[in-house]
């Protein structure tokens, strides 16, 4: 249940962070360029809350499995 709980959470980060990473794409049109635009995106916080999410995310659906699990 903790890992479910966790997977959600860490999902949620993941759609936080992409919604900005997207919302940022118009600083294209504005002008900058595409380097430019990824170190903008580097150095926000609510960007790397993205790379944070994938992250747990890919620990806990690689992560060992319990033999108490249930699989579907």
């Amino acid at each position: 249940m903790l890992k479910f709980i966790l997977f959600l959470f860490s999902f949620g980060m993941s759609v936080i962070g992409f919604t900005y990473v997207i919302l940022y794409l118009n600083l294209l049109s504005m002008g900058y360029s595409f380097n430019d635009y990824l170190m903008f995106v580097l150095t926000r916080v609510e960007c790397l809350i993205s790379i944070v999410g994938l992250f747990i995310i890919s620990i806990i659906l690689l992560g060992r499995k319990n033999k108490d699990d249930i699989y579907l």
